[in-house]
């Protein structure tokens, strides 16, 4: 079966209450010996000291030298570039007779209108030799969902095959966060409001990025919609050759019912949870916790119920993961079901078991913290350069209609995956061209600069589509030759 999981209940079970046997024993131990890094279990409640930013000064030295280094490049000049490398436009094929576009400087043009939320018709003001309709005609023959997410994974692929990437991850853990996009505009809003971003409509960019950087998902939900029913959406059907096995998360995507699904599929869940402290830990039957740990305990797991419910819980996983069904449907169903629906119980219980294990291994494992806490940095570095990108009137997504904003989210995210993949290309030379100055380089503060600078890129001004500033075939753009900032 489709599952990651051991299909026998029993032995699932057993499983399971031999980890938590271990987990509590040892976390009970270390809390007697004093020796739980940054946690506090001797008054009644659990107390974790946050994690510190442990970017040293050299790393920020190193970061303006080399981007220093880095060509003066229009956004254009950039996706001409990224296209010459992975010919990424050939995804957008015509819907009729399959063929890619005859008429690229068009084609590049309604993908940064999507991109920048510039918008068709003023598009067609700030562009040379291409008029509104040929941007329109392109838009509505070439550009279509299944396009920018074949387009987006051969940027991702070509992204995880450079040496560069490998130093930021391996590519098997990711996070996923939402970025907050008003909805300008009058008349009757389709998007919803969210009391936390005021009382104006808005949507959400949901979007998962690996390790390496690579924004390998994305999708548009209501700015008030639960976050934690689309967690497994960017996990289960991206198309990336990235085989995540740990995903991160802050508090919004955090539900037992996700918890239990990460643990049929394979995915171990490691959300970074404000409010740790209150959720509470759930035991099998006949299972006794340490004295220390024994206020965090907060009831007894349903054992029966989930053996009752296996076969239910089988079908939900396989359904899910053959397409019968999506995951984020499922899981609001789930969620709004009430509460003595047996099989969102069962997907609970399982749920309440791996939160348990979760917790336990982050109260002894500070490098899990860290790991976790890295994760949500990198995509919380990833929307500053969307918000730079998504720039025209105002930030706002003006479009109602939910397919030109998937459009914008995924026009965004195009352009956003192919500025890291150029800064990337050009962060390898330019560490090639400091060693030759003869600058000495600690390897291990590469992992601390990332490829999502933007200074260097021209957003506004006319858009050109020039060849002739393009670079031959095989060869890169020249770096800029000034003096490096980097200490000898």
């Amino acid at each position: 079966m489709p599952v990651a999981i051991d299909t026998d209940v029993e032995s699932y079970l057993a499983g399971r209450r031999a980890a938590l046997d271990r987990e509590i024993e040892e976390v009970g131990r270390l809390a007697d010996q004093g020796k739980l890094e940054g946690v506090d279990l001797t008054g009644r409640e659990l107390v974790i000291s946050p994690v510190r930013a442990s970017t040293p000064p050299e790393a920020e030295k190193l970061k303006e030298a080399v981007y220093a280094l880095l060509p003066s490049s229009k956004i254009t000049d950039v996706l001409l570039d990224v296209d010459s490398w992975t010919g990424f436009t050939d995804c957008f094929t015509h819907q009729r007779h399959g063929r890619p576009s005859d008429n690229k400087p068009a084609l590049l043009s309604a993908i940064l209108a999507d991109g920048i939320n510039l918008g068709l018709n003023r598009m067609a003001d700030a562009i040379r030799d291409v008029t509104y309709r040929q941007l329109a005609l392109v838009h509505d023959w070439h550009i279509r969902e299944e396009s920018y997410r074949a387009a987006l994974v051969r940027l991702i692929d070509a992204h995880r095959a450079l040496p560069l990437a490998s130093v930021w991850g391996a590519g098997r853990t990711s996070s996923s966060d939402g970025q907050y996009f008003r909805a300008g505009g009058t008349g009757a809003a389709i998007a919803d409001v969210n009391a936390r971003h005021g009382n104006e409509p808005g949507v959400s960019f949901y979007t998962h990025i690996s390790d390496q950087f690579g924004p390998f998902y994305t999708k548009v939900i209501a700015a008030s919609a639960s976050e934690a029913s689309h967690v497994l959406d960017g996990l289960l059907y991206h198309d990336t050759g990235l085989a995540i096995e740990e995903h991160y998360t802050d508090t919004g995507g955090v539900t037992d019912h996700v918890f239990g699904l990460c643990q049929l599929f394979g995915f171990r869940f490691a959300p970074r949870i404000r409010d740790i402290k209150e959720r509470k830990l759930y035991l099998l039957p006949d299972q006794k916790a340490p004295a220390s740990l024994a206020p965090l305990v907060g009831g007894v797991i349903d054992r029966e119920h989930i053996a009752v419910h296996w076969d239910q819980l089988l079908r939900l996983a396989t359904s899910i993961r053959t397409g019968t069904t999506t995951s984020s449907a499922m899981l609001k169903k789930l969620s709004a079901y009430p509460r003595q629906n047996g099989l969102a119980k069962a997907v609970r219980e399982i749920g309440r078991i791996e939160r348990t294990l979760f917790t336990l291994d982050w109260i002894k494992n500070p490098e899990l913290r860290r790991r976790a806490h890295l994760g949500l940095n990198k995509g919380e570095a990833r929307n500053a350069l969307a918000r730079a990108v998504y720039f025209c009137r105002l930030g706002e997504v003006h479009d109602r209609s939910f397919e030109h904003q998937f459009f914008s989210a995924s026009g965004l995210n195009l352009l956003v995956a192919a500025i890291i993949l150029w800064n990337t290309k050009y962060l390898e030379v330019a560490y090639t061209e400091l060693r030759r100055q003869g600058r000495m380089i600690d390897e291990d503060l590469l992992r601390h600069v990332a490829p999502l600078g933007w200074e260097h890129i021209g957003l506004t001004g006319d858009y050109v589509w020039s060849t002739a500033d393009q670079s031959p075939t095989g060869t890169l753009r020249p770096l800029r030759q000034r003096q490096s900032l980097l200490a000898a």
